[in-house]
Parts: C-alpha cells; structure tokens; sequence
C-alpha cells in the first residue's frame, strides 16, 4: 500500500473538489435524478481516465494506485460534498476492497484492472429483505452444480445493484458464508430498482433462481467483518463530506438573508446554531479519519473505531441537513432548493450498514459493558 504526504493528500482533495464543482454541480444531480439514468457514463469515464479515481486504492499490480483508507476516504469526503450520483461507492468501496483482500489472485485478476481503469461497474450484496446486518442472518444460498455453483435467494438493498457488470453476492455454501461472482448477464436473475428516500443512491432487490455464479476465495466470515469496518469508514467519511457542504449553504445563506434590516447571521440564536453544526461536522471529520488511519490494521481499535465513526457522523450529518433548512426557513423546503436532497442523502445513509443504535450497541459490546 503506498503512503501519502499530507500535502499529496490536500493535493488530492482540492483535486477531486475542483474536479466535481465543474463536473457533478446541483443540475447535474437533478439531471441525473430526473433522468433515470442509473448514473452518467461520460461523466463516470473522464473520474477513471483523467483522474484514476476508480483505482485510488487497488493494488498497482491491478492497474491502482495503490493508496489506502485514508486517500479513499479524502474521495468519498468530496463526493459526498456534491452529492455524487454514480457507481463509485458501491464499485470502489463495496466491490474493489472486498476483491483486495479476498485470497483469490485468480480473481483479482480478472476484475480489479476493469474497476480501476473505470471499465466495470460492481456491487456487493449481503442484506436480504429483512434488513439484518447480521452475517448469521444470510439466508440466500449456493448449492454446487457440474461446471460450478447455483445461487436461490433474495438479496435487498444493494447499491447499485440493478445495473452493476457484476455482483458479489454473499450466500451459504455447505455450511458455511462465502463470496459468489454473477455476471450482469447470468441466467435466473430477476434485478429490481427500489424506491428510496435518497434519490441520489441508487438501490435495489434481486431475486436469484439457480443462477450460476463462481466462487470467490473460501470461507468468508472473518473477512466480511473486516470489509464491513472498511465500507463504514468509507461511508462516514462521505457524510461528513455531505454535512460540511450543507453547513456552508447555511452560513452563506445566513451572511445575506435580512431580516428587520440586518442579515440573520448576526441574530445570536443563528450563529448558535452555526456553531453547533461546526462542532459536528469537525468532530465527525475527526471520527472518520481516525478510523480511517487505524481500520486497515484490523483488530478491536478498528473495529470501535469504525463503528463510533459510523454512529457518530450518522447522526451529525443528519443534525446539520436539519439545521440548513431551519437556517434556510421557507425556501429551503421548497423542492427547488438543494438542502431537502442532502437531509434526503443524509437519512438515506443514516441506516445503511447498520443504525447510530446498531454500532453503539456493538461498541458496547466490544468494551465489555
């Protein structure tokens, strides 16, 4: 894994800013919203070839560039602040770091170089339709056949899943978890869009009847649970994102909104409010990059930290998209304005992977209380 300055890393975040400011402004979202467009293909091929974003933390033997958490985290911060709508969290995060780590080089051979060079989209589907995220709870199974394995079950909400090139879907497979490949094209394979509260995160139920899939790696328990710390790590890093750039429409709409005569921004109840949305985006970015620095080692230290990271931004990032359309008053309930899609993003996200209620409870557990 390569290391980066904190220079290369600031270098790399005003990048990426520069890069989605010009790219993915709010008309581009609302386009890709309103189109039903799973996401834009040009847009999603200049991200792999001018900037190599799909490969920042794969592997340079696979075509990556071979950084860590902490660089993919810095991506998906500025995603989140433009409220990106497209494959990459569900490509580079979901796909492209349970590839990393599984022990398949045959595997990792045959996708990692498309997600990094951009030329394949993937998923991950874990979660079945009641919502657990409780590995023990996989109900969708394999069952071996003469030139592999066949899959039957369901899986729901799974980012992306309705047009991803491919899925990686966990099943139990004689008596134990594992990882199975499906192709976008593989027989008894019925793909659903869902509807969903976040119109910017594409999700979707499948249905899988005796479709042929090839296992990947072996016996898959203990490395689900790492990617899992690194998905949320992931994620909290793209809420905090989220919950900073609602925090400047706040303060910016508040330096010219006037009110008897002054801007509001000067009323004391308003800069309160600014002020506790800055401690929660601060200490959210705090959370997120120390779980960032410690979640590839693995271990207890990971393990809480990704989980108090998770909680903690949830929470925070729902905080301040509440509060900027309270700052906003009127019109920031209006569907012209922006700050409904990001309390949208931010409930949306709240619940994947687990609940603020979920991951404390795990940290409870953790530290033995």
């Amino acid at each position: 894994m390569s290391v980066s300055s904190v220079e290369e890393q600031e270098e790399l975040r005003q990048l990426v800013r520069g890069f989605m400011e010009d790219k993915s402004t709010s008309a581009d979202v609302r386009r890709a919203i309103e189109s039903g467009a799973p996401y834009d293909a040009a847009l999603w091929t200049t991200m792999a070839d001018q900037l190599g974003l799909p490969g920042i933390a794969i592997p340079e033997e696979f075509g990556g560039a071979g950084f860590g958490a902490v660089e993919l985290g810095i991506v998906l911060e500025e995603l989140g602040r433009a409220l990106y709508v497209g494959p990459y969290f569900a490509t580079v995060v979901l796909a492209g770091q349970l590839l990393t780590e599984v022990d398949d080089p045959g595997a990792q051979k045959s996708w990692l170089p498309g997600i990094a060079d951009g030329s394949l989209t993937a998923t991950v589907a874990v979660d079945e339709e009641s919502g657990s995220q409780d590995l023990s709870a996989v109900g969708t199974t394999a069952r071996r056949a003469d030139d592999g394995w066949l899959l039957d079950g369901v899986k729901s909400y799974v980012i992306d899943g309705a047009d991803a090139g491919l899925l990686l879907v966990v099943a139990r497979a004689e008596g134990e978890l594992g990882i199975f490949a499906v192709q976008d094209s593989a027989a008894g394979m019925v793909r659903e869009r869902l509807d969903s509260v976040d119109l910017t995160r594409n999700l979707a139920r499948i249905e899988f009847s005796a479709t042929p899939a090839v296992r990947v790696g072996a016996e898959a328990a203990a490395l689900l649970g790492r990617h899992r710390d690194l998905v949320v790590t992931a994620l909290a890093a793209e809420q905090v994102g989220g919950a900073a750039r609602a925090l400047e429409m706040a303060v910016d709409y508040a330096k010219i909104r006037e009110q008897f005569g002054r801007p509001i921004g000067s009323f004391q109840a308003i800069k309160h409010k600014c002020a506790d949305m800055l401690l929660r985006v601060e200490s959210g970015r705090s959370a997120a990059y120390y779980a960032a620095s410690v979640v590839g080692a693995g271990g207890t230290e990971a393990e809480i930290a990704a989980s108090m990271a998770k909680a903690y931004c949830s929470e925070a990032y729902a905080f301040v998209a509440k509060e900027n359309i309270q700052i906003h008053g009127g019109i920031g309930f209006t569907w012209e304005h922006d700050a409904h899609l990001f309390l949208k993003r931010a409930k949306g996200s709240e619940v994947l992977f687990g609940s603020p209620a979920e991951h404390r409870a795990r940290v409870a557990a953790l530290v033995g209380i």
